[in-house]
């Protein structure tokens, strides 16, 4: 099975692909040492109602409690937390407890979030079952929740202690879903791997097959980025912020939901390539096959006019990449080739907005 190590000195786990390990987890719960710990599963009510028996008949007499969450972007919030934790408390939880998220990617943010703060710190496993989570937000430690000033303000670092991923779990998205997370696959290509953009564009998105192989492969790229810069304090880990800066403005300037993560990331890293073109030379060839690879998977590409630039400006603003009132933009200089840089205006980032019109 393919397997991706991340190394944090005490903070290391490794990352597990293989299909049909949903009904396995108690194993590898006992092969990292945390079977003695009491599971509390968090999942969303979609997600459980697929998933969380093949999980539940897992486990003997260390019977995991679960705890699920509406779906969807707005359970991302502090009243959840609050929600879970006093669930937790009821269900008999305490410091001895282990937090395993089951979902995508705001399960993961969320139950992370949980568990860096439930008794003031408990350890979690992630087992993601989307395509964003499992290449790219269940890895790294990054946990949190949103507010109406922005994405994933209040949160904190927090590794889990292992990652399961389960490819069969995307068989259950529909196509909407499945289709979006391929934002953050295409986006590891750009700034890491320009090659896999091919393999990325062999998928059938009407199959839901999406070999272990590439999965880890994405995996290793977040890994790799992820030890070298874990707090991101270096301008190693802002790579992985290609797209976003302008995506997470676009997904703040409307209701939680209404646009998925990778939806708005797909418009981001459009902006993201025209300011490359016109500030790192980045080859317009090079942003056409990341475009074509986008179109594959049915990302929009279009900015609505029912989204003001100024709506989105007043968001990005407020957002993690400003530094000294500095905008922290990821270009490429070409595939698989990314930097951070610091001489981009707001008249600059406007320009980009206003090319999504068209």
């Amino acid at each position: 099975m393919p397997s991706v190590h991340v190394a944090l000195a005490d903070r290391s786990y490794p990352v597990v692909v293989e299909k049909g390990l949903l009904s396995r987890v108690a194993e590898f719960l006992a092969e990292q040492n945390l079977s003695h710990l009491r599971p509390a599963i968090i999942s969303d009510e979609t997600v459980a109602e697929h998933h969380a028996q093949a999980l539940l008949d897992g486990f003997g007499e260390n019977q995991p409690t679960l705890h699920t969450i509406p779906a969807g972007e707005s359970s991302k919030s502090l009243s959840e937390i609050e929600g879970v934790c006093r669930e937790m408390i009821r269900a008999g939880h305490d410091r001895r407890s282990i937090v395993i998220a089951l979902g995508g990617g705001v399960v993961g943010d969320l139950a992370g979030f949980v568990a860096s703060i439930f008794y003031r710190g408990i350890p979690f496993v992630q087992i993601p079952t989307t395509i964003v989570s499992q290449v790219d937000s269940s890895v790294g430690g990054k946990t949190g929740v949103n507010v109406a000033e922005g994405k994933n303000l209040i949160g904190a670092f927090h590794q889990p202690k292992l990652v399961l991923v389960d490819p069969e779990t995307l068989k259950t998205l529909p196509p909407r879903e499945f289709n979006e997370g391929f934002a953050e696959a295409i986006k590891h290509a750009a700034i890491r791997d320009g090659s896999m953009l091919d393999d990325l564009m062999s998928i059938d998105p009407e199959t839901r097959d999406v070999p272990a192989d590439l999965l880890a492969r994405n995996i290793s790229i977040k890994a790799r980025v992820v030890e070298a810069d874990e707090f991101e304090t270096k301008d190693i880990r802002a790579l992985l912020n290609f797209g976003h800066t302008i995506g997470h403005g676009i997904e703040a300037s409307l209701p939680y939901g209404e646009i998925l993560h990778g939806e708005a990331i797909s418009l981001g890293i459009r902006a993201a390539l025209y300011l490359s073109e016109k500030h790192s030379r980045l080859p317009t060839e090079d942003s056409g096959k990341v475009l074509a690879a986008m179109k594959h998977f049915h990302l929009p590409l279009v900015l609505t006019e029912a989204i003001p630039t100024s709506r989105v400006m007043e968001k990005l603003t407020r957002d993690k990449k400003f530094k000294s009132g500095k905008i922290r933009f990821v270009t490429l200089t070409g595939l698989g080739n990314a930097q951070v840089i610091d001489s981009l205006t707001a008249a600059d980032l406007e320009e980009a907005i206003e090319h999504l019109r068209s």
